[in-house]
């Protein structure tokens, strides 16, 4: 079984309160659980990631990463009232970077998640991680073209009709997440293909588990659709090297 990083996966412990979102809860998936099913899939280390219903509060992403363990990262859900210090700080509790949630309706206006990207980068190395149907970015296409490599675009960028204005980030440098296979409305393959074709090196598996509000969940067939898009080498970057590079992931043996 070939090594993978998991660039993109939550954890919803009820030992911490969750907000919700939209009147959304999800329900619990804990660490162990995670871990669990991330050993049947060959899951060497990852990124756990915010969700929107975990709201601002950074507790709930960075206390698994104890018991995930030390090939694990975390993304935390972006909060304009953090001052420099706070960005040192969570950066060396494990963060790497911030999650703008303008699909959700967590981040506020893109505006400000572009100010608060280049602030959060140059003081403490964090990347911008933004979900949104890239189709409705076009009016902040410049500013996020100049954030370059520190720019993570989640779920293929959403839609077909944003696939455009991500193929011009990922020439800029922007990484993407070949995540959430059954929650974004685009030809799949075709988004793999172009992206791959645009900037070998640019795609980053992940999981998307527990795949809350998804039309479909996760599955292992996705795993495979990766391997016979891209063949054996170029899926190997995208389901191990390049993520692992990226967030400075050293991976335990599976």
């Amino acid at each position: 079984m070939e090594p993978l990083i998991d660039s993109h996966f939550h954890i919803f412990d009820p030992a911490f309160p969750s907000p919700g979102n939209q009147g959304f809860i999800p329900d619990p998936f804990l660490a162990a659980g995670y871990l669990k099913a991330a050993g049947a899939l060959g899951i060497v280390g990852g990124v756990l990631v915010a969700a929107s219903t975990h709201g601002l509060d950074p507790a709930p992403v960075l206390a698994p990463l104890a018991e995930l363990g030390r090939s694990y990262v975390a993304v935390l859900n972006a909060d304009p009232a953090w001052d420099d210090e706070t960005f040192r700080r969570v950066a060396e509790a494990g963060a790497r970077g911030l999650r703008f949630n303008l699909y959700r309706g967590v981040s506020g206006s893109e505006e400000d998640a572009v100010a608060l990207a280049r602030r959060a980068r140059a003081v403490a190395g964090l990347h911008a991680q933004v979900y949104v149907d890239f189709a409705t970015m076009r009016p902040q296409m410049d500013a996020l073209i100049s954030l370059g490599d520190g720019l993570v675009i989640d779920h293929l960028g959403m839609t077909e009709a944003g696939l455009p204005l991500v193929l011009e980030l990922v020439s800029a440098g922007a990484m993407v997440k070949a995540t959430g296979f059954g929650r974004v409305s685009l030809d799949v393959r075709n988004a793999l293909e172009r992206i791959e074709r645009q900037r070998p090196g640019a795609l980053m598996f992940g999981t998307d588990l527990p795949s809350v509000r998804a039309r479909r969940p996760f599955d292992a067939a996705d795993v495979a659709l990766i391997q016979d898009v891209l063949g054996p080498d170029r899926a190997r970057s995208v389901l191990h090297d390049a993520a692992a590079e990226y967030y400075g992931i050293a991976p335990k043996e599976p």
